[in-house]
């Protein structure tokens, strides 16, 4: 193709700059122009504007009623569509959507119209197909491609399927005659709609039609049933039939759209498509794919030079940008429904959206997906022919740039801007390319150039004395040795890429040997292999994780998808966002509903897999000292409450026999949930209360409450959510599941002969309204201020705090010689019982006192007060500090929470010079 500096001094003579004033740019068409010499007469049957459904139907009905068969009558219905886009597009500037859908709609319409009518026709002389019941078996029409995604062409062929839905044999006629098995019945009919709507006549043609992508390509049956269609996918179906499956939609016949039988088609691609797990391992078929494709466009451009400038199929076509978002959708489209669609244009925003793309390159990409689609259907324009090649005549290139209103150069170097940003764009996704460097030098796109695979022994000469030794026992490992070839030479690449950075001192020996021993038991698992193969800086990641601590190694061997978190630039400078998160749930539950899967596990298992995801980014900010132990707690504490929101009105809307829209019920938050101090793992107190006067309420909310303690602490194949503990409501375990607010209001009161100890108003001071309606929330709050405030015996509140603390440490002796960090005297406990007595005994004169604000700040306002001698409580507030980042650390380490006495002796000090001011 000429440079676009020397075409722009080309001075097309033709070219629609030099036409005479007022001729719109569609008449330079030489099939626009055809189409006027052959149909005048019937152009005027389209009724203005953008052509519809209803309007291609009204014409159609037109043409037959002037004598045309259906054939003839969709043949030219087609004509007369394609000059209104041409007209619509070329002198108005219609945008996209408003030439593609009705292309769309247009096949729609042909497929359904001759469907019915093969069908009518088969029917009179064989009788209906029947199922095994003698039921009606109905037959999909099932649109590929971008029929599919309603992104046609105006000169695409469409890529169909047919499926049927039972096997069988038709009802013959009423003298027994003329019975067809369902496949014979079918065959027959996929062979006369293809007549109808493919056969080239006096009029053209309807549509290409093209069958290949069917069970078994061309040497396939031309129509399967249902089951022979999931045996395919099953046992024979490869990675690209994936691809091709992602935009498939049941098009035709109409009628059968809406119908609830489409679902057991839908559920029986939708596994094909989308793995439950992140696939990585598409990477390689796409590139297998992607390099067919191009090497094919290079043979066709052999000798011919022109046909290099395919917008479609060339280096930065419409393809690549097509593969682009189809492989991130293929990728995680099983466990994040909401990237499931079928639309382009529509899947990048969506990509953006979850992160898996910046928001200026899904723009960037879209704007050029928008712009070569255009082109592409400038150049069909001219000559009514399926090419997506650059036109070599000078006046076709000049009249394609004007009726996108630029000058030809201007157009070419467009082109080119749009081209190379997708084909960087697709070369970085699948690694063909130099890409970005990442922290420390590694390559953070995917696939950083380990392309040779060591055998074991090779590798484990490379390879330091505790790695090397770890790794041999691969040698007689019965699931390493059980891995295919593919798969293995995987895991020693990962592990070849590990000794190399560990031999530039990236990352430490430590975190390579626990990367061996996470990697053994997720073998069955392929595509965590291509997961780290394909992203290095996930790689990178996760030793540095596995070095930092013990837990994390723990936490993702128990739920390894997570890891794929660690591929987002932004992880480690975020923190966690309620709303976003709520919103993204919403997101996806919204996607799974739309394709029938919103059932009770589809729902519980996105739970657990967008819980454990966030709390994994939340662990990888902490062991990388990016947040403090407070933030952790403060974060996870409000993931709790979003994931406690989220699952009751979910459970609320699935709840059988609920007697109103929205529940008057709350949860009140106890313990480290309401002094949101959660750590990981830590399980929820919390208390049900309702206020609702309907004869049924409580029965309904007993049902409600059991359901949401079900869906929290069941444990599915993506693990659970929370350990539930709802002890401390009124009369404990003894007592019911779920209490009115004003019985709950008077045991905490003391009004009654059944009310609440000292140890449940301790409780009290901790505890939080975690969700209801705002009415309870002010009354929960009044209730717990009037428990809080009220008068006591100092004297013997002090008497039983000190008891209670004394039991408790009986419960949890340390061994001689140690201090255990939590429980022994001058540790965590005895700062929290010393804020809780200083809380109950002193917050009626001191307002200050009564918000739950955690014990550091509590002890601070305490000393503020005058209650604790100067320095005390700052110091004390220091020491809980300390002691619960050693708490935390242990934890992490998976070490224990004892240690020597003489360790943390001054934080020891600080928390017993507390105890002697409070209880003296």
């Amino acid at each position: 193709m000429p440079s676009p500096d020397s075409l722009c001094a080309i001075a097309p003579i033709s070219a629609p700059g030099t036409a005479p004033a007022g001729v719109p740019l569609s008449h330079y068409s030489r099939f626009h122009q055809r189409l006027h010499r052959r149909y005048p007469a019937q152009l005027p049957l389209l009724a203005p504007g953008i052509p519809s459904r209803d309007t291609m139907e009204q014409t159609c009905d037109a043409l037959l009623a002037q004598g045309h068969d259906l054939g003839a009558a969709l043949r030219i219905l087609r004509q007369l569509v394609m000059e209104r886009l041409i007209t619509l597009d070329c002198d108005q500037g219609a945008p996209l959507p408003n030439i593609t859908l009705p292309v769309t709609r247009l096949a729609e319409v042909a497929l359904d119209r001759a469907c019915r009518h093969a069908r009518a026709e088969l029917d009179a002389r064989h009788g209906a197909p029947q199922g095994p019941q003698g039921q009606p078996v109905q037959l999909w029409i099932v649109g590929m491609g971008k029929l599919g995604a309603r992104e046609l062409n105006v000169s695409s062929d469409i890529d169909l399927i047919y499926v049927y839905e039972h096997d069988g044999e038709t009802a013959g006629l009423q003298d027994g005659r003329g019975k067809l098995s369902n496949h014979e019945y079918f065959a027959r009919a996929v062979k006369a709609i293809y007549s109808l709507v493919g056969d080239n006549t006096e009029h053209g043609f309807v549509f290409r039609v093209d069958l290949a992508l069917r069970p078994h390509g061309n040497s396939g049956p031309p129509a399967v049933s249902l089951s022979a269609l999931e045996d395919y996918l099953l046992v024979h179906g490869r990675e690209w039939e994936r691809f091709a499956w992602l935009k498939s939609r049941v098009v035709a016949p109409r009628d059968c759209l809406g119908m609830p039988n489409v679902q057991a088609l839908r559920g029986v691609v939708l596994p094909f498509v989308f793995r439950r797990y992140l696939d990585y391992s598409v990477f390689d078929s796409l590139r297998t794919l992607h390099r067919q494709i191009r090497d094919h466009a290079v043979q066709r451009s052999a000798g011919r030079p022109e046909r290099a400038n395919d917008v479609k199929l060339s280096r930065g076509g419409i393809r690549e940008i097509e593969f682009t978002v189809q492989l991130l959708q293929v990728v995680r489209g099983g466990q994040f429904p909401e990237l499931r669609c079928r639309p382009t244009l529509e899947a990048l925003q969506r990509l953006a959206r979850a992160g898996l793309m910046p928001q200026d390159t899904a723009d960037r990409l879209a704007s050029a997906y928008t712009f070569l689609r255009r082109v592409e259907h400038r150049i069909q324009y001219l000559d009514d022919q399926q090419t997506h090649v650059l036109p070599t005549r000078d006046d076709d290139l000049a009249w394609i740039a004007h009726t996108l209103g630029l000058k030809c150069c201007d157009f070419l170097r467009e082109l080119d801007a749009h081209r190379e940003l997708v084909a960087q764009e697709f070369d970085i996704l699948l690694g063909d390319a130099g890409h970005k460097p990442c922290a420390n030098g590694h390559c953070g796109g995917p696939r950083a150039a380990d392309t040779s695979t060591p055998d074991l022994d090779a590798l484990l000469e490379q390879l330091p004395p505790k790695l090397r030794e770890r790794v041999a026992e691969w040698r007689t490992h019965p699931r390493v040795q059980g891995l295919r070839d593919e798969a293995r030479a995987r895991l020693l690449r990962i592990m070849q890429r590990t000794g190399r950075w560990l031999a530039e001192g990236q990352v430490t020996e430590e975190a390579a040997v626990r990367l061996a021993g996470w990697l053994e038991p997720l073998l069955r698992r392929e595509s965590y292999l291509a997961l780290l193969l394909e992203r290095p800086s996930v790689h990178e990641r996760l030793l540095h994780l596995l070095g930092a601590a013990k837990w994390p190694a723990r936490y993702m061997l128990q739920h390894p998808g997570v890891i794929d978190e660690l591929a987002g630039g932004a992880l480690l400078s975020e923190r966690f966002v309620p709303q976003d998160f709520e919103r993204e749930l919403g997101l996806r539950l919204a996607a799974l509903q739309s394709t029938g899967e919103a059932d009770d596990e589809n729902l519980l298992d996105l739970l657990r897999r967008a819980h454990h995801a966030e709390t994994f980014r939340t662990l990888a900010r902490d062991v990388e000292g990016r947040i403090t132990v407070e933030q952790v707690a403060d974060d996870l504490s409000a993931l709790a409450d979003s994931v406690l929101r989220v699952t009751a009105q979910w459970c609320w809307d699935r709840l059988r026999g609920r007697h109103r829209e929205q529940p008057q019920f709350a949860i009140i938050g106890y313990g480290k949930l309401g002094g949101k101090e959660l750590g990981y793992g830590s399980d929820l107190d919390i208390v049900f209360v309702f206020d609702d006067d309907d004869e049924r309420a409580a029965e309904v909310y007993a049902a409600f409450a059991r359901k949401l303690i079900n869906w929290l602490a069941v444990k599915t194949g993506e693990g659970d959510l929370f350990e539930i503990d709802t002890a401390l409501r009124p009369n404990g375990n003894s007592g019911l599941l779920v209490t009115s607010f004003r019985a709950y209001a008077d045991y905490q009161q003391q009004r009654g002969s059944n009310t609440a100890w000292t140890w449940e108003h301790q409780a009290m001071t901790r505890a939080r309204f975690v969700l209801g309606s705002e009415d309870l929330r002010a009354r929960f709050d009044a209730v717990r201020q009037a428990v809080i405030t009220a008068p006591r015996d100092r004297a013997a509140l002090s008497t039983e705090i000190i008891a209670m603390r004394e039991r408790m440490r009986a419960a949890h002796p340390a061994p001689q010689g140690q201090f255990d960090i939590k429980h022994s005297p001058g540790g965590m406990v005895d700062v929290e019982f010393a804020v809780q007595y200083l809380v109950l005994a002193h917050c009626a004169a001191h307002p200050q006192l009564q918000d739950n604000v955690g014990n550091i700040a509590l002890l601070q306002r305490a000393e503020a007060a005058g209650l604790l001698p100067a320095g005390v409580g700052r110091a004390a507030a220091d020491a809980y500090r300390t002691l619960r980042h050693a708490q935390h650390r242990a934890r992490l380490n998976d070490e224990p929470t004892r240690v020597p006495p003489d360790t943390l002796a001054a934080e020891q000090s600080a928390v017993r010079a507390l105890w002697r001011a409070v209880f003296g």
